[in-house]
C-alpha cells in the first residue's frame, strides 16, 4: 500500500508549505531555517505524548504516616490550545490528603507537564492532573486549580488582554468536605491568587 503525500512529507516540508500558503517566501533569509525550528519547537511543546506517568514519578512514592494536606502551589505551566494551536499558560495549585503514601514534591510539577505538553483544553488538563494523582497514590482526596491566560482569547477572537480562566477539579474529601475545600482555597489564596 502506497503512503499518502502527507505521510511521505516530513514535518519540515509541511511547515515550509504552510509558510508558502500564508503568502511568505520560505527561501528568504529570515525564514530559511524556520521549518526546522518549527519542527523542533512543536516536538518540544507536545512531548507530553511520549511521557509516561510511571516514568515521571520514577519510584518517588513514599509510605508515610501523615494525613494532613500537602499543597504544591504556583506551579507554572504552558500548553497549546487544541482549537487554535495557540499557547495558554498560567499556574497550577495542587493539593492532596495522603492515605499512607506521598509523592515526591518535585514530581508534581513534572506530572503537570505530562498533560500540559499536549494539545489541550484547560478543563481536561485540570481533570487529568487530579485523576493521575488519585491513580498513583489513592489519597483521601485531590484538589487541582488552574489559572491561565489564553492567547486564543487575547490575540484573536474577543481580544481581551486581561482575562483569565480558572478551572478546578475536586475529588474525595475536597468534594465531600466543605471544611477541607475551604482550607485548601484559603491556603492557596494567601499567595495572591486571583480566584
Amino acid at each position: 500500500m502506497e503512503k499518502s503525500t502527507l505521510e511521505k512529507a516530513s514535518m519540515q516540508e509541511l511547515y515550509r508549505e504552510m509558510l508558502t500558503r500564508i503568502g511568505e517566501d520560505p527561501d528568504r533569509d529570515g525564514l530559511l531555517r524556520t521549518p526546522e525550528r518549527m519542527e523542533k519547537s512543536m516536538a518540544f511543546l507536545t512531548h507530553g505524548y511520549e511521557m509516561k506517568i510511571d516514568e515521571v514519578l520514577h519510584n518517588a512514592l513514599f509510605d508515610v504516616d501523615y494525613d494532613e494536606m500537602v499543597i504544591v502551589k504556583d506551579v507554572e505551566f504552558f500548553s497549546l490550545c487544541e482549537h487554535h494551536l495557540l499557547p495558554f499558560f498560567g499556574k497550577a495549585h495542587i493539593a492532596y490528603v495522603p492515605n499512607g503514601k506521598v509523592i515526591g514534591l518535585s514530581k508534581i510539577p513534572r506530572l503537570v507537564d505530562v498533560f500540559a505538553r499536549r494539545l489541550q483544553v484547560q478543563e481536561r488538563l485540570t481533570k487529568q492532573v487530579a485523576e493521575a494523582i488519585t491513580e498513583a497514590i489513592a489519597p483521601q482526596g485531590v484538589a487541582v486549580i488552574l489559572e491561565a491566560q489564553h492567547l486564543c482569547m487575547m490575540m484573536r477572537g474577543v481580544e481581551k488582554q486581561h482575562s483569565s480562566t480558572v478551572t478546578s477539579a475536586m475529588l474525595g474529601v475536597f468534594k465531600t468536605q466543605l471544611q477541607t475545600r475551604n482550607e485548601f482555597l484559603s491556603l492557596v489564596r494567601r499567595g495572591g491568587s486571583s480566584f
